[in-house]
């Protein structure tokens, strides 16, 4: 039988530099799923840990769209998808839209930080789902607009991303032009990115 995805050995790929806690390297995005449901309860475990996430004066602008896999509701959803995203998507068992609202009620004023804010509830919410062992894939390729339109989000939210969940599928799930790519990426090292002080360019 051909294993999951999912059974990689991550450690071939990977290694944190200073000690932190597994799930933070542990956790990567495969595409391969095995098209079977995942339960309410699972997908309301992931949604409890996103709402958890920490926000500007606690005004929680994010909200979580989604479309479980033969629901009503699923064709609009995966009609979104765009370039090659729905050959590996096709298998997934829930589809979700991510959006942000752009004003802060509390100081009647524009949310600066209205995205960072949903992204801390996108890591707590695939933190959660690959604890859980399941594929959690943020997807950039699909159609802001129409999934404005279509799904009837108001003009103060912003789309965020969309978001792949599904039970881990093995290799033979994968149209072959995902094959190579079927794997935990590395990390660019931590003074790429943090400087004290000022910016500097790399």
């Amino acid at each position: 039988m051909t294993k999951n995805t999912t059974d990689i050995d991550i450690g071939q790929f990977r290694k944190a530099d200073h000690p932190i806690e597994p799930i933070f390297w542990q956790r990567w995005s495969p595409r391969a799923m095995s098209g079977a449901p995942i339960s309410d309860a699972e997908l309301m475990t992931m949604l409890e840990a996103a709402r958890w996430a920490p926000s500007s004066y606690n005004s929680q602008p994010w909200r979580f769209l989604y479309a479980k896999r033969g629901s009503a509701n699923w064709d609009t959803f995966f009609g979104l998808l765009t370039g090659g995203n729905p050959k590996w998507c096709s298998n997934a068992a829930v589809l979700i839209v991510i959006v942000a609202r752009d004003f802060l009620d509390a100081i009647k004023a524009p949310a600066i930080t209205h995205m960072f804010d949903a992204g801390a509830a996108w890591a707590n919410f695939a933190n959660q789902g690959a604890r859980m062992g399941l594929v959690v894939h943020g997807v950039q390729g699909f159609d802001y607009a129409k999934a404005k339109a279509a799904l009837g989000v108001p003009d103060d939210y912003t789309i965020c991303a969309m978001v792949a969940v599904g039970r881990p599928g093995p290799l033979d799930k994968l149209e072959s032009s995902f094959h190579e790519r079927e794997k935990p990426n590395p990390r660019k090292p931590i003074a790429e990115w943090a400087y004290e002080g000022r910016f500097r360019a790399g």
